[in-house]
């Protein structure tokens, strides 16, 4: 587990959050604020989703064994995605029912509106700082941290409509805030989404390999490389394969080649694990990302056999 997020800190949010749900659930009542009751249904969400991150973060410490011979490092990756769904879900449910305000206005308490707003924005506030330590280095964290900042967010809009309303009745300010803190929390959700789903779909990370190829090629003894595989087990973790035909040398040697590959891959592009096949002349004219001929084959074959 991630030593900057512990489980005390976890359970600190959790139960901060359980207080924010429970107050503005009660003010939300008593003041006729939808944008109170939508964020408390909101922090209700923070609060499983910070359990659930607190457990996916767990697992994924654990160590690779013979089921899962990369890890559990996933299972943090799969929290971020459920919980950003989870905030899309929640957007799209408040930006409706605040349509339906929008049609059907009410009147608001401005001053118990502000009142609870402003215990919401403390209590926000204290859980962002105990999560902003791991926010940096896990989408899981990432994920719960952005949760609560949208709530504190959600917050600060309510703290203003409430100043606003204790003086002046604007029908369609409260349901007008929720749905802007809706499409807030749509804005920073999707990217987690769009990230994790790239890890998930084993989707090529980011680097720039012709520069690779240019640099293994550099080794001594390399004369080609081919057959390139590279994708990612969470946000930090890359790993890559390839083939590399090299001259007729002993084994000996080309474990020299190995250890020289390894470290170029690891110190300039950041690949923490590398899996390379040494070749003579097999695959030595075939493009960088080329399937070689022989897997077509097998590929074709069970095609045709299936049909």
């Amino acid at each position: 587990m991630d030593e900057k997020v512990t489980g005390k800190r976890f359970l600190a949010v959790t139960l901060l959050n359980v207080i924010i749900t429970i107050v503005e659930i009660i003010g939300g009542i008593l003041s006729g604020s939808l944008a109170l009751l939508s964020d408390a249904f909101h922090n209700l969400g923070d609060s499983l989703s910070i359990v659930l991150g607190y457990f996916a973060q767990h697992i994924g410490g654990h160590p690779e064994n013979r089921q899962r011979t990369y890890g559990y490092r996933r299972a943090e990756i799969l929290s971020a995605l459920t919980n950003s769904i989870f905030l899309i879900v929640i957007s799209i449910f408040l930006i409706i029912e605040a349509i339906k305000r929008l049609e059907h206005p009410q009147h608001i308490n401005g001053g118990i509106m502000l009142t609870v707003a402003v215990i919401g924005l403390l209590a926000n506030f204290i859980s962002a700082a105990l999560l902003h330590a791991g926010s940096e280095d896990s989408l899981n964290v990432k994920a719960t941290y952005l949760h609560i900042l949208s709530d504190a967010l959600s917050s600060v809009a309510i703290i203003i409509g409430g100043i606003i309303l204790t003086f002046v009745n604007i029908p369609w300010l409260d349901p007008a805030l929720t749905i802007g803190v809706a499409l807030y929390i749509v804005y920073e959700a999707w990217p987690i989404i769009t990230q994790t789903i790239k890890i998930l779909m084993q989707s090529s990370p980011d680097l720039d390999y012709d520069a690779i190829e240019h640099d293994l090629k550099q080794i001594d003894g390399v004369t080609a490389v081919h057959h390139v595989h590279a994708w990612m087990i969470d946000e930090h973790r890359i790993i890559f394969s390839a083939h590399l035909n090299c001259d007729d040398l002993p084994l000996s040697q080309v474990e020299r080649i190995y250890s020289q590959v390894e470290k170029i891959l690891h110190e300039k592009y950041n690949i923490c694990h590398v899996t390379i096949q040494a070749e003579y002349h097999r695959g030595k004219d075939e493009e960088l990302f080329n399937t070689p001929v022989d897997e077509k084959n097998v590929i074709n074959n069970d095609f045709q056999n299936n049909k």
